[in-house]
């Protein structure tokens, strides 16, 4: 975000698709406009809209203020003849108009962008983190917030939460307030969201396939009798699965960075999967996935005894293991 002092006599890019971050960057700098200049008017406008008059009206001095803040949107959209007269005014904003252009990402207005970044405007970018990123995002998160969250707790946390940016920053807010200033750890994660099924599904399928049936036999009890919905658990065993044969067949010589990245997880879970590929082989990996398959296509069928294939699953996956009985 820009600083306070280059609010006004700026155009801000903000890029991406993500738009809980596009509204949250927009709610931000309105905020840091209302800092610096208490009566500000902010107008809002549709890129599509807009012509020569308009664009005029929107950067002259305001009836009602000094300064004004005008946010527009969807500059995908702009209409070609307007490309031009916004990059010129990127180029020599008026003083006391502070500007931010929202355009949604992809190649849709792509020329536009490459000029309004050759005119040197400042960009905040808003891409949604991919999921093996997201462990750090939480941890940036956390940062702005003045709390730092351990990585075993930010991976825990995303785990519990999902991928909603939305959900998981609320998550993340409401740690850091309850705890300001404190160190956020797996156990205090743990007290936060102890029996979320999105955790126990995972914490079943990394015991099946590190060979603890009595562990994972367990969980799945629980699971069970708290009616955890059963595509759940078989999409976290897919899950893992996947990623033990993405780890086990990625190329070598990758960063850890890369390799997390090539897997589809974070790098606290590339730790773990490293740690349970050790227990595998090529036809183990092939057994595993079929079993899990046949889980997942029983308790979508109406299985007559989803707990029986649930069992058979977690014991098929175990026993799948380098060593184990049966192979």
């Amino acid at each position: 975000m820009a600083a306070r002092r280059e609010i006004l006599g700026k155009l801000v890019l903000v890029s991406g698709s993500a738009e809980f971050l596009v509204q949250r960057t927009v709610a931000e700098w309105q905020a840091e406009l209302s800092d610096q200049v208490a009566d500000a008017d902010v107008t809002h406008a549709e890129a599509a809209a807009l012509d020569a008059g308009a664009l005029a009206e929107l950067t002259s001095p305001s009836l009602f203020a000094a300064s004004r803040g005008v946010v527009i949107g969807g500059i995908d959209n702009l209409p070609d003849d307007m490309h031009g007269p916004l990059v010129a005014y990127a180029g020599a904003p008026a003083p006391d108009v502070a500007m931010l252009v929202l355009h949604p990402g992809g190649m849709k207005g792509k020329a536009l962008l490459d000029r309004l970044r050759g005119a040197g405007v400042h960009e905040i970018k808003v891409e949604a983190p991919k999921p093996w990123k997201m462990s750090a995002w939480i941890a940036a998160e956390s940062r702005r917030l003045g709390v730092q969250i351990e990585p075993a707790a930010a991976d825990l946390l995303h785990r519990a939460v999902g991928d909603d940016i939305r959900a998981l920053a609320a998550a993340v807010e409401q740690l850091c307030s309850d705890h300001p200033g404190a160190r956020v750890d797996v156990d205090l994660v743990n007290r936060y969201y102890e029996g979320r099924a999105e955790i126990k599904t995972f914490d079943i399928a990394e015991r099946a396939v590190a060979g603890d049936a009595a562990g994972a036999l367990e969980l799945l009890r629980w699971a069970l009798g708290q009616r955890v919905a059963l595509p759940l658990l078989t999409a976290a065993f897919a899950i893992t699965v996947r990623r033990l044969i993405k780890l086990a067949f990625a190329p070598g010589g990758l960063s850890g960075g890369d390799l997390a990245r090539e897997v589809g997880c974070s790098p606290a879970q590339l730790t773990r999967l490293r740690e349970q590929t050790r227990g595998w082989d090529a036809s183990g990996l092939a057994t595993a996935l079929d079993a899990v398959a046949a889980a997942d296509a029983a308790v979508k069928g109406g299985a007559a005894d989803p707990g029986h294939a649930m069992e058979h699953m977690v014991l098929t996956v175990t026993g799948a293991r380098v060593g184990k009985p049966g192979r």
